[in-house]
């Protein structure tokens, strides 16, 4: 759609050349005869608070919804396939009165603005439509709106934001006079398309209390009592003049100070003009669960803020270290759960990485009512793909950054392909076909012997990611991809087979069969590149074995009988993960497939230095970047969660049945039980509520399963099976 079906008349609007590098507060009036129903269309770019008559009618949120704005930006020597923006709607109704209204904007920051990719300086467009006796009428933005200084002086998204309140007087309500503002400027409207989404917006989701817990190198600590994503809400009580800096972290060092070397800059600061007040941010958020503050100022509780997107499952038994692992990716993934991208890590970088977003889809869509944000996410990877070459970027939206052509850019098939699996919806595959095809087309450009050796000139080419050090203790890590000892051509080669296959699948269901031919003869070449490249014949083994090796080639029916025998024979010995992020969640699956879900188990609950339960010993929140967290810039990384879809689909049991989708038929399978006295669980599917339970007793174990109406579902158990009824089932079994 265009700037006219949203905002009609409305025109762009900023501060003077004189000001504009400054972020601006908008002011403009409206007078309503009547009140019927009243609502609002607004862009504030990067991210803007709006002021109804003095009230902010969206607190403690970061809009308009992150996406590639409009050209200039493009990837270098590439043009992306499309610019979108999401245009925030409000019913504004209960915030009018008779008379004279007022409205104002505070707006600037967000990506839109960021040093990695600057697309212009802040701006704003509003539209209010009052719908009256007479009928509709529009008030818009445009050069008669005054506009001044906002009181947010210095800000860069991923690190700081600095408030200056010296001679601020608040100006959103309707008693300050605006008179000795400059009037607004007009500014150049975007080159995009103006879009609604369903996906959901950031917002206050609880508030967490803090405790002081020491003295820092110049000020107070506090520990709010989890890693989290948001802000402290400060009470400032200072001297006109005075500066209050609050610096903040994942961890604590042994003394108890702040580790400031790991907060990555992470810093708010706010000048006092003598009044007391409350204050926050206004456009960034922070990951962190410590913070100092230096200066006269106080915490009164933290703000937690992230996407609105529920929890729609459950798990629990009698193994602490699963639950752990189940509570700890839905609080990591909610962490990373930001204006409309699933994020690698909520502070530093913050971006939509298609390798992080695409190996968590299938756990996420498993356990969070996530179809809306993961569709609007799917749209941005489509949108940053080259129109060219058909190379899918490493993040969407775009920023330039670091990855590879397998196991990030195939989140064009994978996302799609999953929400087709999870909803049963096939026009969402049928939409991103052909951006399938192109970036299967990019992977045939940039492979040698059938392998896929390069990626675009210039940029990495990983295959696996964040391997354990372990192997090799006595080397000195000073680059981040020593530590991964799997080839990467082999790694990328294996994800063009896997996009294949889905590919065939989603061929065979959107009228494409006579595609599907070509894709198992390309799929089929590449194996055999794989096996001829990587297949030891002297011990059966790809890859010497190491670090999942063994588990990419036998999930792509590769080597021999041994071959997996020597994956279950090394790993029994091992007794933990040696595996990166994509190894990992294969290795996992693979065992579990394949009758060994006790070992899988086992690398699951492992307490030694590769494995969930060292994170946990050690008082971790959120999942880390590396198995090592000496190694992590981050204390806040879901990838490694991708496991938490095997709880369900294998411990529980809960599979689709073969070549159906959308959970209309279902095989519930339990495994592991003999590990376990008790274990229940749920997930939310297009049908409802499908939950299985169990308990042991002295002589049996009793099962209970709820499936949802209209759902075809067997149990099987101890070479057992039964049909299974919609409501609940009771079985006892000896």
């Amino acid at each position: 759609m265009t700037q006219e079906t949203y905002f009609k008349n409305a025109e762009w609007v900023g501060a003077s050349e004189r000001t504009s590098k400054t972020f601006s507060i908008l002011r403009g009036h409206f007078y309503l005869d009547e009140i019927i129903n009243v609502a609002l269309n607004i862009l504030g770019l990067g991210f803007f608070k709006c002021y109804i008559n003095g009230q902010c009618i969206n607190p403690d949120t970061f809009l308009p919804l992150s996406s590639d704005y409009e050209g200039g930006c493009d990837p270098v020597d590439e043009i992306i396939s499309a610019h979108r923006i999401y245009v925030p709607q409000f019913d504004i109704t209960p915030f009018v009165k008779i008379g004279d209204n007022v409205i104002a904007v505070h707006f600037g920051g967000g990506w839109y603005t960021h040093k990695c990719r600057v697309f212009g300086l802040p701006k704003a467009i509003y539209c209010i439509s009052a719908q009256t006796s007479a009928g509709v009428k529009n008030y818009c933005s445009d050069t008669h709106c005054r506009i001044g200084k906002s009181f947010v002086d210095h800000y860069d998204f991923t690190e700081s934001e600095s408030h200056n309140y010296t001679d601020y007087t608040s100006c959103f309500d309707t008693e300050f006079d605006d008179s000795g503002w400059e009037y607004a400027t007009p500014t150049e409207p975007l080159e995009t398309e103006y879009c609604s989404t369903e996906c959901p917006w950031d917002k206050l989701i609880e508030k967490l209390p803090v405790e002081k817990v020491g003295q820092g190198d110049s000020g107070v600590v506090y520990d709010c009592g989890e890693n989290t994503t948001g802000y402290p809400v400060l009470e400032i009580d200072a001297p006109a003049g005075e500066t209050i800096c609050v610096y903040f972290s994942e961890e604590l060092l042994p003394d108890g100070k702040i580790d400031r070397e790991h907060a990555q800059g992470q810093i708010f600061t706010i000048v006092s003009d003598g009044k007391k007040r409350l204050v926050q941010p206004e456009f960034t958020w922070f990951g962190f669960r410590c913070f100092e503050v230096v200066g006269n100022a106080t915490p009164k509780f933290v703000k937690v803020i992230h996407a609105d997107v529920p929890i729609n499952s459950a798990f629990e038994c009698d193994n602490e270290t699963l639950n752990w692992i189940y509570k700890t990716f839905l609080h990591t993934m909610h962490c990373n759960m930001h204006t409309g991208h699933p994020s690698d890590c909520p502070h530093l970088e913050r971006r939509g990485y298609t390798g992080d977003g695409q190996l968590t889809c299938h756990a996420v869509l498993s356990t969070l009512d996530a179809k809306a944000f993961y569709e609007k996410w799917l749209q941005d990877i489509a949108d940053s793909q080259d129109t060219v070459s058909g190379h899918i970027q490493y993040t969407a939206p775009y920023i330039h950054s670091g990855g590879g052509p397998g196991g990030w850019g195939s989140a064009i098939v994978e996302v799609p392909y999953q929400l087709y699996r999870h909803f049963g919806d096939p026009k969402i595959p049928e939409k991103y076909y052909n951006n399938m095809r192109r970036y299967i087309d990019y992977l045939e450009e940039h492979s040698e012997f059938g392998l896929v050796t390069s990626d675009k000139k210039g940029e990495w080419c990983l295959g696996d990611w964040c391997g354990p050090v372990i192997l090799y203790p006595e080397k000195d890590i000073t680059s981040h991809n020593q530590q991964v000892l799997l080839p990467a051509p082999m790694v990328n080669t294996y994800f063009m087979v896997k996009s294949l296959n889905q590919m065939c699948e989603i061929a065979a269901v959107i009228g494409k069969e006579s595609d599907i031919a070509e894709y198992k003869e390309k799929a089929e070449l590449r194996k055999k590149a794989i096996q001829a490249a990587y297949f030891n014949t002297f011990d059966d083994n790809f890859v010497m074995n190491v670090q999942g090796a063994n588990a990419f080639a036998v999930d792509l029916g590769l080597g021999n009988e041994k071959t997996y025998l020597n994956l279950v024979n090394y790993y029994e010995k091992l007794g933990n993960f040696d595996t990166g992020i994509f190894a990992t969640d294969i290795l996992t699956r693979i065992l579990f497939e394949n009758g060994n879900a006790e070992l899988a188990v086992d690398l699951l609950i492992n307490n030694g230095a590769q494995g969930f339960e060292h994170w946990r010993q050690n008082g971790a929140t959120t999942f880390h970047e590396y198995w090592d967290s000496n190694r992590s810039r981050s204390h806040s990384h879901p990838m490694f969660g991708a496991v938490v879809a095997y709880l369900f689909e294998h411990l529980l049991g809960i599979k689709q049945q073969k070549n159906t989708v959308g959970y209309t038929s279902l095989s519930i399978e339990p495994k592991a039980v003999s590990k376990f006295g008790r274990m229940s669980g749920s997930i939310s599917t297009p049908k409802g509520t499908v939950a299985v339970s169990y308990i042991k007793k002295s002589t049996s174990t009793e099962f209970k399963i709820q499936i949802p109406k209209g759902t075809k579902a067997v149990f099987r158990y101890a070479d057992k099976e039964f049909e299974l009824t919609q409501g609940e089932n009771i079985f006892e079994i000896n």
